[in-house]
């Protein structure tokens, strides 16, 4: 018998950095466990340029990728979702879309670095920290334990990764 894979949705609102990212990251880490997509609430219509070099400097495939509206996964013929999570920030003023249903959801913000300004190299920064960040937080992901969990502690975790500090390691709750 194979092994369920998980069906995961990373929303903002322009789908053209962040949840770009956190779709590769994921179809990357979670290769044979999950499969990722991305999509936004009032997509741009086409992927930043700074996060295709930035994907393609990092080996990423990015083939296939395009701005999507969130629409395309509520039809009937969309992929089940298990997961639903948002990457936009909360503390930039950002609306995050809502997805109704019944996949687990999380919010695990982060600045839009398609937002930076600056000289490139501190633009560049932008949009590689947020690569890493995303990255640290899908792996931590994808190490989880999904069989083993119920569904009230695999939430706990799943916001638990949302909140880290550094998005390298859970932060406790204060």
């Amino acid at each position: 018998m194979s092994e369920k894979i998980y069906n995961v949705l990373f929303l903002c609102i322009g789908n053209s950095a962040r949840s770009i990212m956190a779709e590769v990251i994921l179809n990357r880490a979670g290769q044979g466990h999950f499969r990722a997509f991305s999509a936004g609430s009032q997509p741009k219509g086409k992927v930043y340029p700074d996060t295709l070099d930035l994907l393609r400097k990092t080996h990423f495939d990015v083939s296939g990728l395009r701005s999507k509206s969130w629409l395309e996964f509520s039809q009937a013929d969309s992929p089940k979702l298990d997961f639903v999570f948002t990457v936009c920030d909360d503390d930039a003023g950002e609306t995050c879309p809502v997805w109704p249903g019944q996949p687990m959801t999380a919010h695990w913000g982060v600045a839009d670095p398609a937002a930076a300004t600056g000289t490139e190299a501190e633009i560049r920064y932008a949009f590689a920290d947020t690569l890493r960040m995303l990255n640290n937080r899908i792996n931590i992901f994808v190490s989880l334990p999904l069989a083993k969990l119920d569904r009230l502690s695999l939430q706990k975790k799943l916001d638990e990764i949302g909140k880290t500090k550094d998005a390298t390691t859970p932060e406790t709750a204060a």
